[in-house]
């Protein structure tokens, strides 16, 4: 069979592609090492500048590779591990997955730099803000560029690091501290499974490159046996873990403690994804395991439900945000289980756009108010912050659904796909869908409209962010409002430009022994628009039902420590997921380090290492009578010693 990547020695596309992560690292070396000392316009220059060089060199091997006939190819530079059958190398794999997700990951990452450029302005630790910002997208880029596991696992661990240092940012308050530790020690949960996953990938084929794994996949025999169902499922463990799915999810909507730029950074376009870039990678591994394939469906729809009823009842601004992510990487996951691979990729694309949007528009209002984000003690900020209101309404049609906006177009397209496979997940899907709405829509009437609820402090202080901050929100407005059309449905009477441009990184999946998976679903067109109108409409109902209650009845949600009743309590607490959390899993393994420490540290080891130390001291305390001084005595020993060595070299020798 012939290759279906092919190496390059191109030097220069070798050099600009080696570019492309290296000048964000040159950017944190830079402003690491020059934090403090070096001007904050620089500081935001280089930060920013490094990105956006980056991002235009994506934009150049884009276009390069649509000249050259679209031919996918690995970037070797040496050899990096190499241990008997074992070879790893330093290398860049590129083809069309890789380049929509560099141009996504700079792109957006460039405007959320722009974008802090002005909401940081008065921190202290600016430089070491945008120095850990420019490693977390060099980490971002070495993951999703990265020819093997490996590669990706160091980006990987990289972004999962840059998230911990980015969250625990304002390190003077413990909450935030505990919501970093909280964020990586889950992490490295799913991470432990995602590298055994890589183990028996090696074990099973012999390698961990990307092509030659794919492409002994691809002749593998068996659907659906142990071995595949073990791979796949350890590495979705590892997705769960990076893309906050049931249960590994709590700690995305505490990662809010950081500066709102990282919450923009972390939810939208970069960290989030890893899981579903890294499924998608694998897609011929899951093709021959449709059992984890409905593993993943369901985690999907199940988190997708359930961060979706938690959304409906949060105050913080940034919370509802961040359980809509949750919420809508669900839907990804729902995808990625029925198979809708090029649907659920659409949808990262699109929600990249409108979910940067809603967070950096959430940081604009928050920096208009003194730094509250509790929407009960807002209201009316239209009138004040129009572009910020103007953007972010346009975020929310677009996360809900309502045409002609980027997430009507995706989120569309993933149902009638999970239409296809199971009309009682789709039920669920809508109902999702419409909760995404309400809530969405909620914020907006509770944020922007009726009267002013805050202090006169925060009153005095209302006003509309500077250009740093706004522009960032028009370009990605624009982005949320025409980002759809490049996955228009055929009924249309045009292409599927995305699906098309994505076709090839299938190919190892149709030369799979379960090619059959991959035939495109069959909806007749009364069907496709009958799930069209079902989908809006119901987006349409709960943005009226939202208005009348938070608008015409001017509804206010329930005071901090007012009670709630059972039903609304138990969404409002989140389930006490957390607290269950800490029963059964945080108080049990905090005894048993406690029962450890006091049993096994201090009685055990610290009393064989004490033993050893007092046994010497005694020792030294018998001995030293030896040492008396007296030149008699030592001749005497001296004399009895040798008789006893020659009584004993005749007698026994």
């Amino acid at each position: 069979m012939q290759e279906i990547v092919m190496p390059i020695n191109n030097q220069d596309m070798a050099l600009l592609c080696l570019l492309i992560p290296l000048l964000p690292l040159l950017g944190f070396i830079v402003n690491g090492l020059g934090n403090r000392k070096i001007a904050k316009g620089l500081v935001g220059l280089i930060g920013s500048g490094t990105v956006l060089a980056s991002f235009l060199i994506s934009i150049y091997l884009f276009l390069q590779f649509k000249a050259n006939g679209s031919q996918p190819y690995l970037v070797d530079y040496y050899d990096w591990i190499t241990a008997g059958t074992l070879r790893i190398g330093f290398s860049f794999m590129i083809d069309q997955l890789t380049l929509l997700m560099m141009l996504m990951v700079t792109g957006i990452g460039f405007l959320i730099h722009v974008y802090s450029a002005g909401y940081m302005s008065h921190d202290e630790n600016f430089g070491k803000f945008f120095a850990f910002i420019n490693l977390f997208m060099f980490s971002m880029l070495l993951l999703v560029m990265g020819s093997n596991y490996v590669m990706m696992f160091v980006g990987w661990e990289g972004v999962g690091l840059c998230s911990y240092l980015l969250i625990g940012f304002w390190n003077k308050n413990t909450n935030y501290n505990n919501a970093a530790k909280k964020a990586f020690v889950m992490n490295r949960i799913g991470d432990l499974g995602f590298l055994l996953g890589i183990f028996l990938i090696f074990i099973t084929f012999g390698s961990v490159s990307y092509p030659q794994v794919f492409l002994a996949a691809s002749n593998y025999t068996g659907i659906d046996t142990p071995v595949m169902i073990g791979i796949t499922l350890l590495l979705f463990v590892g997705a769960m873990g990076k893309s906050a799915q049931i249960p590994l999810f709590t700690w995305l909507p505490d990662a809010m403690a950081g500066p709102t730029p990282v919450s923009a950074l972390i939810h939208a376009a970069t960290m989030v994804t890893a899981g579903i870039y890294m499924v998608l990678r694998s897609n011929v591994l899951y093709v021959l395991a449709p059992t984890t394939l409905d593993v993943i469906a369901y985690i999907g729809l199940a988190t997708a439900l359930l961060a979706a009823t938690i959304g409906l009842a949060q105050n913080d601004i940034k919370k509802v945000l961040a359980y809509s992510t949750v919420s809508q990487l669900g839907y990804m996951f729902l995808a990625l289980g029925v198979m809708a691979f090029t649907s659920s990729i659409f949808h990262v694309l699109t929600h990249a756009f409108f979910k940067a949007l809603l967070f950096l528009c959430a940081g604009s209002v928050i920096h208009a108010m003194s730094n509250e984000q509790d929407m009960r003690s807002m209201g009316g900020l239209r009138k004040v912050l129009p572009i910020t209101f103007i953007t972010f309404l346009i975020g929310t049609l677009a996360i809900s659904g309502i045409p002609p906006f980027a997430g009507f177009f995706s989120k569309d397209e993933l149902l009638a796909h999970v239409y296809e496979h199971s009309k009682v997940m789709w039920a669920f899907g809508v109902l999702a869908s419409f909760m995404t709405a309400f809530y969405m829509f909620r914020a907006v009437f509770l944020t922007f409209f009726g009267e002013f609820r805050g202090t006169e402090a925060q009153r005095s202080h209302l006003h509309e962010s500077p250009a740093s901050m706004t522009i960032p929100l028009i370009v990605l407005a624009i982005l949320s409002t025409i980002g759809g059309f490049i996955g228009m449905p055929e009924i249309f009477g045009t292409e599927h430009v995305l699906a098309n441009y994505l076709a090839p990184i299938y190919t190892f999946a149709r030369n799979s022994g379960n090619a059959i998976a991959l035939e495109p679903a069959q909806i007749d067109h009364a069907t496709e628009y009958m799930l069209m109108a079902i989908s809006v409409g119901v987006a349409v109902v709960a943005t009226i039902i939202a208005y009348v209650m938070y608008v015409s009845k001017n509804t206010r949600p329930a005071a901090e420590g007012e009670r709630l009743g059972g039903l609304h309590s138990l969404i409002y607490n989140k389930y006490y997921i957390d607290e269950i959390y800490n029963v059964i899993i945080v108080r049990p393994l905090m005894w048993l380090s406690s029962a450890f420490h006091r049993f096994i540290d201090v009685i055990v080891v610290d009393g064989i290492v004490n033993g050893f130390g007092k046994l010497v001291v005694l020792s030294g305390n018998v001995l030293r009578y030896a040492q008396s001084g007296v030149i008699g005595f030592y001749v005497l020993v001296m004399v009895f010693s040798i008789v006893l060595i020659l009584f004993l070299n005749f007698f026994i020798g």
